[in-house]
């Protein structure tokens, strides 16, 4: 059975503030020197040491100053990696906030604490995130309270808790187009390209590379790089690095993929996301999968756009792109479906998969894929307490859930987290695709009664089935999903 802690608590981050102490001195914190009983209660702190104790990790030691739970996953002198989901630095929802777009850095700074008292004075511990191109980083990290808690780290604790922005490019946008880029330092330990060749998800897929778009203007770095037998990501060698990597997604709805959760969540770990196929142009009767049915103003919409992006990559035509994206905004609205933003999307939901595969099975000596099982321990907790429905991953509307749940197999995790929202595995393909796959394997979970569920409220603990999980209302899905992701009622 694969175990997965589900815990309970408040349902926002009120009165939380950095450096986001525990606000009460836990017996194993004695020897990190951090908490105090003059901090404001921290309950978000309280669930994630819960979640720890619920997973069984250094069991015998839970309640004594000995507890050590990521000892159970890292050696003392070695590397963590934290990847957050800091897709952006802003909620253009008029119903939600920054607080369902990003993972909360109150989460950061519990498993922070737990992950310096394992790796020891001698180990290191960052966080290492790739946002979205027109996320402003700085912006982002002030925010949420970053520097203040690196700051107490470095003051309080004499421990440097690094940042890395993995990327190697930032933009500014208006109207939804490029108009600066800066270049960044990216990651300082460099990148690794790893191929996964015809272990891809991609592979016998039927998808034309020449229709591959990515994250800019210029689709022939995607294509280039699956096309030929090849299927190549710039993965941060950071991460690949590290001994361990501890995933911290968000739980919310996604565009391309239905839900982001902790598969989805790898798409930061990238240094050009330009490499990373996000859809097919054109309409599915073409062999693409950017929009269903074949409306001549969708096809006329993707012309247009594909003549824009030649333009604008030769920094051209900006002034009337924008004019133009404008007036579209003005007739169409910003509901229609464009850039494979529903349910037909054959292409995010294997890019995912990949770089989870990727990820799974890159060790310091590159890729084994022909390793029984995955090479690598990953760590996923997933920050639902205050969840996002709707327009997501980008703009969703706040879903006050108060939920955390974790487990060292990403599948489960998606599970729980579908059960709480009210969603059906069968009808998300990166997750259905993941429980049948053949290999080399993500997941241990074949069937949904593999999944066992540590349910903790309040004091409680109690083991329960997956289907035992409740949905108090279900999540409403973005648009191109509705009636496509909804569970049946049974």
């Amino acid at each position: 059975m694969i175990r997965v802690a589900l815990v309970h608590t408040v349902k926002d981050y009120q009165g939380i503030r950095p450096p986001f102490g525990p606000g009460k001195q836990h017996p194993e914190l004695t020897r990190l020197g951090g908490g105090s009983s003059s901090e404001p209660p921290n309950p978000v702190y309280a669930a994630v040491r819960q979640a720890l104790a619920a997973l069984g990790l250094d069991a015998e030691a839970f309640g004594s100053e000995a507890w050590n739970p990521l000892g159970a996953l890292v050696d003392r002198g070695q590397r963590v990696v934290l990847k957050p989901n800091f897709i952006r630095h802003w909620n253009p929802s008029a119903e939600g906030t920054l607080e369902s777009v990003v993972t909360h850095a109150s989460i950061l700074r519990a498993i922070a604490d737990y992950a310096l008292l394992a790796v020891g004075p001698d180990g290191s511990v960052v966080i290492a995130e790739a946002p979205q191109q027109d996320c402003s980083f700085a912006t982002l990290a002030r925010r949420i309270g970053l520097p203040e808690l690196q700051a107490f780290y470095a003051e309080q604790l004499g421990r440097e808790l690094g940042v890395i922005d993995l990327r190697r490019e930032e933009v500014s946008t208006r109207d939804g187009v490029i108009v600066e880029r800066r270049p960044l330092p990216g990651d300082p330990a460099g990148y690794r390209v790893v191929d996964l060749g015809a272990r891809s998800f991609f592979q016998g897929a039927g998808l034309d590379p020449q229709r591959f778009r990515g994250a800019d203007y210029d689709p022939a770095p995607t294509s280039e790089h699956h096309r030929d037998g090849r299927n190549e990501y710039l993965l941060s060698e950071t991460v690949l690095s590290a001994d361990l990597v501890v995933n911290l997604p968000k739980l919310k709805t996604h565009k391309k993929t239905g839900t982001t959760l902790a598969l989805q969540n790898l798409v930061g770990i990238n240094g050009d996301k330009n490499w990373l196929p996000h859809h097919c142009v054109g309409p599915v009767a073409e062999g693409g999968d950017e929009y269903p049915g074949q409306r001549p103003l969708d096809r006329w919409r993707t012309r247009g756009a594909e003549h824009a992006k030649r333009w604008l990559r030769r920094g051209r035509g900006i002034g009337m792109v924008r004019l133009l994206r404008r007036l579209e905004f003005r007739v169409r609205g910003d509901g229609f479906i464009r850039a494979g933003n529903w349910h037909g999307n054959r292409t995010t939901w294997r890019m995912a998969l990949d770089l989870n595969r990727c990820l799974y099975y890159s060790g310091v000596d590159g890729l084994q894929l022909d390793a029984p099982a995955p090479v690598r321990t990953v760590l996923t907790l997933l920050d639902g307490i205050v969840a996002g429905e709707g327009e997501g991953p980008l703009a969703p509307r706040d879903r006050p859930l108060g939920a955390l749940v974790a487990s060292t197999d990403p599948v489960a995790v998606d599970l729980v987290a579908l059960r709480l929202m009210g969603f059906d595995e069968e009808r998300i393909p990166k997750i259905r695709e993941a429980m049948l796959d053949p290999g080399p394997r993500i997941t241990s979970v074949r069937k949904t009664s593999d999944v066992e569920v540590a349910l903790v409220q309040g004091e409680s603990c109690r083991t329960v089935a997956l289907d035992a999980v409740p949905c108090e209302r279900p999540f409403e899905p973005h648009p191109g999903w509705k009636g496509h992701i909804e569970r049946k009622a049974s």
